[in-house]
């Protein structure tokens, strides 16, 4: 029996969001599975995630050719080597009720034949997900994806590893710049509400001041911390700041007031103002540099590619098995799922106790987790 399976990318594009497209089709379509399962099983691509699945007309061949690609092993040969998606991305909510296509966007998978759908993605791209699960009873499973690492249920995400590799990078060749000048350089760096990048991406890069949305912070206390550095003899500074760090008593900073079909604004510009304030307390040159979306492009990186490999089997076995309404995951080592429920409920953020100083707005200087000696 020849059974379908949609596969989509939603939201911003990152690294390994190929790898895991081509797992699925390699996985769903290896001759020895079907002949252990009894079926053969043949992979669709979904062009432009759920804006594909709302505008494809089933009944339309031209239309079935605009948004849909017949994928097989030959054609995802070599697409784990690239970053991005070939799918291509959208940030289109279904269910925004100035849309409202939810329901076609059910009909449209029940009209192109497709036995499940494996949605790529994060928080929003899978909040669809589930929603389709529970409300239209979709079969749907999901695969995380965002360079936030900011989803419950999983320790990773795809796309986390490269966009940090990125950050590290950048900041590595601006150092050299600014210890040749004297400067204070202030890099933003994405994570609208978690700061795993930030955090993480400065302290690889040996970042001295590091601001992230879950503490507000105060310009007078990274002033004093910089004039402190200067004062001990080293001549310039690097500060990495979360585009969706506050300073305390004020709201996030915007690049514009419009928003997008999930209700979120387009944040930005927190470098450029902190870059100012800074430079107007301590007197030290500063610039800024906004690393926006060269934080997603470029090659993946192995572990990117492997994790890709790895989820894309997973969400092929959740079908096999027929376990719908989850997302694949990576939890203390091992490969598993949760609930899409789950995963979307809450956002997985940085715990500042655990691994953040707002004393020195940086790393904790304590690895380990306090315990009851035995």
């Amino acid at each position: 029996m020849l059974r379908r399976i949609g596969v989509l990318t939603g939201g911003g594009d990152c690294a390994g969001l190929n790898s895991a497209i081509k797992w699925v089709v390699k996985t769903a379509t290896d001759p020895q599975l079907s002949a252990h399962h009894g079926d053969t099983w043949e992979v669709v691509g979904i062009r432009e995630g759920w804006r594909g699945l709302i505008e494809v007309d089933p009944s339309d061949p031209e239309s079935v050719a605009k948004w849909t690609s017949n994928l097989d092993e030959l054609v995802v040969r070599t697409w784990d080597r690239q970053g991005g998606t070939v799918l291509g991305s959208s940030r289109t909510n279904p269910f925004n009720p100035k849309i409202g296509k939810g329901q076609q966007c059910a009909d449209n998978i029940a009209g192109l034949g497709l036995e499940a759908v494996v949605a790529i993605g994060g928080e929003d791209t899978l909040s669809v997900a589930h929603r389709l699960y529970r409300d239209l009873g979709q079969k749907v499973v999901g695969i995380p994806k965002t360079i936030d690492r900011d989803l419950s249920g999983t320790d990773y995400t795809l796309g986390y590893d490269t966009a940090l590799n990125v950050i590290t990078e950048e900041v590595d060749r601006l150092r050299t710049t600014a210890g040749s000048h004297n400067r204070l350089f202030v890099v933003e760096v994405m994570g609208r509400h978690a700061g795993w990048l930030a955090l993480e991406g400065g302290q690889a890069a040996g970042a001295h001041v590091i601001l992230i949305p879950e503490c507000a912070f105060e310009v007078s206390r990274v002033a004093e911390l910089l004039e402190r550095r200067r004062a001990a003899g080293v001549r310039y500074d690097i500060v990495i700041v979360s585009e969706g760090a506050k300073i305390k008593g004020r709201d996030e900073v915007y690049l514009s007031e419009k928003v997008d079909s999930f209700g979120h604004k387009v944040l930005g510009g927190i470098s450029e103002t902190l870059a100012k304030e800074l430079e107007n307390q301590t007197g030290f040159e500063a610039r800024h540099v906004v690393l926006s979306h060269i934080q997603r492009g470029g090659t993946p990186s192995a572990r990117d590619r492997l994790m890709g490999r790895h989820f894309g089997i997973a969400a092929v076995d959740l079908i096999l098995e027929q376990d719908y309404g989850r997302m694949v995951a990576y939890r203390d080592g091992q490969i598993t799922s949760v609930s899409l429920k789950r995963a979307v409920e809450r956002l997985y953020t940085v715990d500042v106790e655990r691994h953040y100083d707002p004393t020195r707005y940086n790393g904790q200087r304590s690895s380990l987790i306090p315990r009851k000696r035995q």
